[in-house]
């Protein structure tokens, strides 16, 4: 496994991202809506991983309950993985929490979510990209 991005919950994805592309000296971003999940990303690229700014699109997204309750932030690391059926199976056996079973995520990416409770209080995703 490897981390994959960094997701950190914001209150407008449009500016986070000016912010983001100014401080690091970024060009590209690529935005993306994902209904199902009630976000509106910014997926900024760098050599190592990414950061994935996301603002809630409606009234029941988690991200909108998170903004209201502790404020823009850090809201989760993402792994990477190339089998997430066999890793959520392996880290079942282990004990570990998951929030809900495997779904599409963004550009076709299957993820789910690991419990915070598992991991030391840190929410963690598990992402498996489309080959």
């Amino acid at each position: 496994m490897k981390i994959d991005h960094i997701a950190i919950a914001v209150n407008n994805v449009e500016s986070a991202a000016k912010e983001y592309q100014q401080a690091l000296g970024i060009d590209n971003v690529e935005f993306e809506t994902i209904e199902s999940e009630g976000v509106k990303i910014a997926i900024i690229p760098l050599d190592n991983g990414r950061i994935e700014l996301m603002e809630p699109t409606n009234d029941s997204s988690p991200i909108k309950k998170f903004l209201e309750k502790r404020g823009e932030g850090l809201h989760h690391m993402a792994l990477e993985t190339d089998n997430i059926e066999g890793e959520v199976k392996r880290m079942q056996g282990c004990g570990i929490q998951f929030l809900g079973k495997i779904r599409s995520g963004s550009a076709g990416t299957k993820v789910t979510f690991i419990h915070p409770k598992s991991l030391c209080g840190v929410l963690a995703e598990l992402c498996s990209h489309p080959k």
